[in-house]
């Protein structure tokens, strides 16, 4: 649902809108506040988000509203595509790729693939601690400004873990062939080095991040507006991916 703010309200509209409004869905419980929360912990681990937040609508229940990047000053349009587009994908195959692949396609796209990378190991990384099983093709793209391609902001981030329940599944494109049971080395050695191609010095710059940014995630949880269970299970699984992964909570 696409948005214009006009005298301090939202109105509905069919194009030019500058935010999107997610409502609550009957058979995803709380994902509002879900996405709020998550993408709040991603801006903590250093990840650049759009301005967002949650309103209240007219029959009490919350909403998700993110301000759109793909627009600037009066409306005016920044060129977009998503991963899916890129690699000629569509809707209905945009689970079928791998993240080695969308490391491909970054490379062939980027005006300066080496700083992109060190921004995608952050987001891959973020993805597996928070639970967002469900960062298909559609939710990675790149912006072009003033010429330069790069990694828009992060979108769509949020616990699908908690909402699909999909056990078997830790990350939505496989990584080394595999898309759970993840350990510290699948993302620390072989997509930090030999995937991306990071320095030692640019891994360890985002783990300490990361690792710095975890009691703050925590505390984030806490204050949030998700059911105090939905708490404490997105608490538990953070805790529990980062110890496994090294980073300890």
């Amino acid at each position: 649902m696409v948005l214009h703010l006009s005298a301090g309200h939202f109105e509905i509209v069919d194009r030019g809108g500058r935010f999107i409004l997610k409502p609550e869905v009957a058979e995803w419980p709380h994902v509002p506040e879900n996405e709020d929360v998550t993408m709040r912990m991603a801006a903590a681990c250093g990840i650049e988000i759009p301005d967002h937040g949650l309103i209240y609508t007219a029959d009490g229940g919350l909403a998700y509203v993110i301000r759109r990047f793909d627009r600037m000053g009066r409306g005016e349009r920044v060129a977009m595509e998503d991963f899916a587009q890129l690699s000629g994908k569509t809707r209905h195959t945009k689970y079928d790729s791998s993240t080695e692949q969308v490391i491909s396609t970054l490379n062939q796209y980027a005006t300066f693939p080496a700083v992109e990378r060190v921004k995608l190991f952050r987001r891959i990384l973020f993805c597996f601690l928070c639970g967002n099983e469900d960062a298909h093709l559609k939710n990675w793209s790149v912006l072009t400004i003033d010429g330069v391609v790069g990694l828009s902001p992060a979108y769509d981030l949020l616990n699908s873990w908690m909402v699909l329940r999909r056990p078997k599944e830790e990350l939505a494109l496989p990584l080394r062939g595999k898309k759970a049971k993840f350990r510290a080395p699948d993302f620390l050695e072989y997509l930090a080095f030999e995937r991306l191609d990071l320095t030692i010095e640019s891994r360890d710059a985002i783990l300490q991040d990361i690792q710095t940014a975890i009691p703050m995630c925590l505390e984030l949880l806490k204050m949030c507006f998700l059911p105090d269970p939905f708490k404490e299970r997105y608490a538990d699984m953070l805790r529990e991916r980062a110890q496994r992964i090294g980073l300890g909570a």
